[in-house]
């Protein structure tokens, strides 16, 4: 039997923020004082998981610019099953119910994964995300596979989320969220450097969406420069389910990111 989707507490943490199990002990996470505490979480999202095994990128890089910057990592991880092995005991201990992100890159590659988290104890959801540029029949395709007792979250690109989204409601997912955008900057160098792009300045586009999301009557997640708990309430206001904070996590206020690359793409 498929079990709902239900957030406790509206704030969760970002794919790629925190790492792959919620323990923060020893973290300097001075900006969660902006949200009170991680007693307001109602879950913990994980770091993105591939089937296999995933090295950093060999040009990691953190860009800046005006409102935000650009984060290119390649998404290091020690795959599926080796994260299962280490972390499954861990999120069964958890204090939050744990949502994993997958990197959906092949349909029965994700099923595969998704069955396997079933099993999991305190795994409340499955979150999947995407290459850039995969095909809507490619995510429809992996919706049918991968549907189960697991609730099914697919992180979509801004673009995507009115337009696909309603197809993957009707198909039996149980929310969309919003993936960090893509973008390209010159670094120093010259050279153009693509990743995810992270930042206030995405706000108000995101809370766009999720007003539009929310009106046609998707649940959505929202997410995408939430940096205080005004941006949380305005979140909430316009219909999201919940809200995500990602890189306000890493960045005290009025700090620049001096990011740690390994910790999201």
């Amino acid at each position: 039997m498929k079990r709902d989707l239900y957030f406790s507490k509206p704030l969760i943490n970002a794919a790629g923020s925190l790492g792959f199990f919620p323990d923060l002990r020893g973290q300097d996470f001075r900006s969660l004082r902006d949200f009170g505490s991680l007693n307001r979480f109602g879950a913990f999202v994980t770091n993105p998981i591939s089937l296999r095994p995933r090295l950093p990128t060999a040009h990691p890089a953190v860009i800046e610019f005006p409102g935000g910057f650009l984060l290119h990592t390649g998404l290091p991880n020690p795959g599926f099953h080796a994260a299962l092995k280490k972390y499954s005991a861990k999120w069964n201990r958890a204090d939050l119910p744990v949502i994993v992100h997958l990197m959906a890159d092949r349909p029965e590659e994700t099923q595969r994964m998704v069955r396997k988290l079933e099993n999991a104890e305190n795994v409340m959801a499955v979150q999947l995300g995407f290459a850039p540029l995969l095909a809507d029949d490619i995510i429809l395709l992996t919706l049918e596979m991968c549907l189960g007792e697991l609730p099914l979250i697919f992180a979509l690109p801004h673009e995507q989320v009115l337009t696909l989204g309603p197809k993957l409601m009707e198909g039996g997912a149980s929310a969309v969220s919003l993936a960090a955008p893509r973008g390209a900057v010159y670094d120093r160098k010259g050279t153009l450097v693509t990743g995810r792009v992270y930042g206030q300045s995405l706000f108000p586009r995101a809370l766009e969406v999720v007003r539009s999301a929310a009106m046609i009557g998707l649940p959505v997640i929202g997410s995408s420069g939430v940096w205080s708990e005004a941006d949380v309430e305005s979140m909430l206001k316009a219909g999201a389910m919940a809200v995500e904070t990602d890189a306000r996590l890493w960045v005290p206020k009025a700090a620049t990111p001096t990011l740690s690359p390994s910790k999201s793409d």
